[in-house]
């Protein structure tokens, strides 16, 4: 069943200085993606100091805007205010194929030159871990379902890991990951991507946010900051959501942003200041979604 609710996003970035310091430009992929599943309703962006914003579709069709600075400043400021109608479900909107339901199975040749980048394994994974990891889902007494195989794969992240909060930039390689059985959404995000083309299927990283219930049950984990997940692409489905930090599967509370191969071309937000290393004092993101009435 397909539910339709209404959800505002406010994101607000602070980065602070000791001193004045002057900016280079600036990169944002703060603006949800219109499809049938997300209608974007209203979007203002606020930046302070003053800014020149110009806007770009990256070669993934994600939309990105570029502010450039002229004024030096001791606080750099972005607040987001986004508007949207989330329609939800725990399925694909389409069934897979028939010839997909079991795995193993094969694009279809027309998809594959599209695919194929997406396919590819991009870490190292020198002692085979995230192979044999992935490979474990798969049905010892009969055939696997390529559903029940993502399914089992994605709630085995919530289950099995513990999510830690991490500042630093980037992400951990899937091989560290699964020894160390921590991680950020980033990193579990990317770990499945990685194990999903191990076996031969297109998976690419997705970022955006998450909504939180206030009401009962249980609550989804890293719902005050931008989050990410796994896109995998299902013949008959399409692309299909599995959330690996809460155990999602299908876009339920998942407000896609970006799209990309790999997790380095959907940052949220990035950019450079000149002046002393010692001036910059630090960050704070403050992420809100919450349901509107």
């Amino acid at each position: 069943m397909i539910d339709k609710r209404r959800l505002r996003v406010t994101h607000v970035t602070v980065y602070r200085y000791a001193n004045p310091v002057s900016f280079g430009e600036h990169r944002m992929m703060f603006r949800p993606r219109d499809s049938h599943d997300l209608r974007l309703i209203e979007a203002t962006l606020t930046i302070s100091p003053p800014a020149a914003i110009r806007w770009l579709h990256d070669v993934f069709g994600n939309s990105v805007a570029i502010a450039a600075f002229g004024e030096r400043a001791t606080e750099l400021r972005f607040e987001s205010d986004i508007l949207l109608e989330h329609f939800e479900t725990d399925a694909p909107d389409y069934p897979i194929a028939e010839h997909a339901r079991l795995y193993p199975f094969s694009y279809d040749s027309g998809e594959i030159p599209d695919l194929s980048r997406l396919i590819e394994r991009a870490y190292p994974d020198p002692e085979h871990a995230v192979d044999r990891w992935a490979k474990g889902f798969l049905s010892r007494t009969g055939p696997t379902e390529t559903w029940s195989l993502l399914t089992e794969m994605t709630r085995s992240v919530r289950r099995d890991f513990s999510y830690v909060v991490r500042d630093a930039e980037g992400v951990q390689t899937p091989a560290y990951t699964l020894n160390a059985k921590t991680g950020t959404c980033r990193d579990f995000a990317l770990l499945m991507m990685e194990a999903v083309r191990s076996l031969g299927m297109a998976a690419r990283f997705v970022s955006g946010y998450l909504y939180q219930s206030n009401t009962g049950g249980e609550r989804n984990t890293a719902g005050c900051t931008t989050h990410a997940w796994t896109q995998v692409y299902l013949p008959g489905a399409g692309w299909t959501e599995f959330d690996p930090t809460n155990g999602i599967v299908g876009n339920r509370d998942l407000i896609r942003v970006a799209v990309a191969r790999d997790p380095s071309q959907a940052v949220p937000l990035s950019g450079s200041f000149s002046g002393a290393q010692s001036d910059f004092l630090g960050i704070s993101v403050d992420v809100a979604v919450t349901a509107e009435s």
